[in-house]
């Protein structure tokens, strides 16, 4: 019986042996991270309890600065105060730094005397002005930052302190893309829940344009949610304006309804559903954002005219110069001025559809130019039998009207065999990005 013991502990040893002989580095390594993973333990169980530890009290004499020093140390300290403000059409030189926190005669005046610095701060309003000041809120340093039309990066206007006095310099640099995910919670409409999550009203309204066959936005529900995950553009770490929407989500009467941006190489993007399904409509549920429809199609009485007619489209009332959009793909049909109609511009889509623009304040296309969905092809007006400004929308079909309420059409085909494995990563991230979203509403509701 012991022999056989003895027999088997030697050809346990034997075999140990051999592993480490033949295994050093590996065996080493496994042994490394177990007493690196475990060594926090094995040293706390080798020490005593710290409750049998001896107390000891440690006394030290200390000299307390006096007055003095301690006047001299704080005048001696300094500090940078940091503001930022959005410039206003109503701003001069010295009310936007009165704004901004800045108390100097100085850079009030060389603000004032300076044409670069006037083009930089006033010449458009909305423009994200950044103020470095000292504890005295003297100016020491004041960045404007701004996107120019047309040009895919941004400037950057710098004024700056010096031994000699104020300089100002302008820049060219180029915008940083980045995401943003947020979520908010529906109280009494989608933009306002929009505003209160810091989303900008051009994501708001792609949420709108996305979700238009899902969900109507006009009628949700106190409580409904939403998350989305967007791009945005950076000057300096600031988002200066947002982009396209790569995924979002509404949860509205007990539905989810998602939706992922998916764009292959060399090809036209859209958006689909989780499982595939494309989200694109023939047509765009409103050529008109942030408006609100002021007349329907029915019957009503001519506000010029005076007498009961037929009204053969949907009106939306907005300020002039708002942006008119096509509702989708086509010709520019005509282009020009029509009797009541004022400035119109109307539209030749597939299957012998048109949709007109009337009212117009200006036109940005010409007949037999081809437009795409969601192009601006002019601004709201009240050119022709108008009352106020307001857009005059009309849907025709074979040439008789119909209800523009009925035209939003499926328009797009589902995702491909081909392309399914490169959709379904995009779509594992999305979801994943949008739960995370929804996490801060629900952390913040705990």
């Amino acid at each position: 019986m012991i022999n056989g013991i003895l027999a088997a502990e030697e050809l346990l040893a034997s075999r140990v042996a051999y592993t480490f002989r033949t295994y050093p580095k590996q065996i080493t390594a496994l042994i490394a991270a177990a007493l690196l993973s475990a060594g926090t333990l094995a040293v706390a169980s080798l020490g005593p309890d710290a409750s049998d530890l001896p107390v000891q009290q440690v006394l030290e004499a200390t000299a307390p600065l006096s007055f003095a020093q301690q006047s001299e140390s704080l005048e001696n300290f300094s500090f940078t105060l940091f503001r930022t403000d959005i410039t206003r059409s109503s701003d001069t030189a010295e009310a936007l730094l009165k704004r901004l926190g800045i108390s100097d005669p100085a850079a009030t005046a060389f603000v004032r005397g300076s044409s670069d610095a006037r083009n930089a701060l006033f010449a458009r309003a909305g423009r994200t002005v950044t103020a470095e000041a000292t504890q005295e809120n003297q100016l020491k340093k004041l960045s404007a930052r701004w996107i120019p039309d047309g040009d895919g990066g941004f400037k950057r206007f710098v004024i700056e302190r010096t031994p000699v006095g104020f300089v100002a310099l302008t820049e060219r640099d180029t915008l940083t893309p980045g995401t943003r995910l947020a979520s908010g919670v529906i109280r009494t409409s989608l933009f306002a829940a929009t505003d209160d999550s810091r989303v900008p009203d051009a994501v708001a309204s792609q949420l709108a344009d996305i979700f238009a066959g899902d969900v109507d936005v006009r009628a949700l529900r106190k409580g409904d949610r939403f998350a989305v995950v967007y791009e945005t553009f950076e000057a300096d770490g600031q988002a200066l304006r947002s982009g396209r929407v790569l995924s979002a989500e509404f949860e509205s009467g007990g539905k989810v309804h998602q939706a992922v941006w998916f764009q292959p190489q060399g090809q036209k993007g859209s958006y689909y559903r989780p499982n595939g399904d494309s989200l694109r409509k023939a047509y765009l549920s409103s050529p008109v954002e942030f408006s609100r429809v002021s007349s329907g199609f029915a019957m009503r009485m001519h506000p010029i005219l005076n007498s009961w007619r037929q009204h053969n489209g949907i009106d939306f009332a907005a300020p002039t110069g708002t942006a008119v959009r096509s509702v989708g793909d086509g010709t520019v049909d005509f282009a020009g001025t029509q009797s009541g109609y004022g400035n119109i511009v109307i539209i030749k889509h597939r299957n012998n559809q048109q949709t007109a623009y009337a009212h117009l304040s200006r036109i940005n296309v010409k007949a037999g130019e081809s437009i795409t969905q969601g192009q601006t092809i002019g601004a709201v007006g009240s050119t022709g039998w108008a009352t106020g400004p307001h857009l005059h929308f009309e849907f025709r079909v074979n040439g008789e009207y119909q209800d523009p309420t009925s035209i939003a059409q499926e328009g797009g085909a589902p995702i491909t065999a081909s392309l399914r494995p490169a959709f379904e990563r995009i779509a594992v991230g999305a979801r994943t990005e949008l739960a995370a979203a929804f996490s801060v509403i629900q952390a913040s509701a705990d």
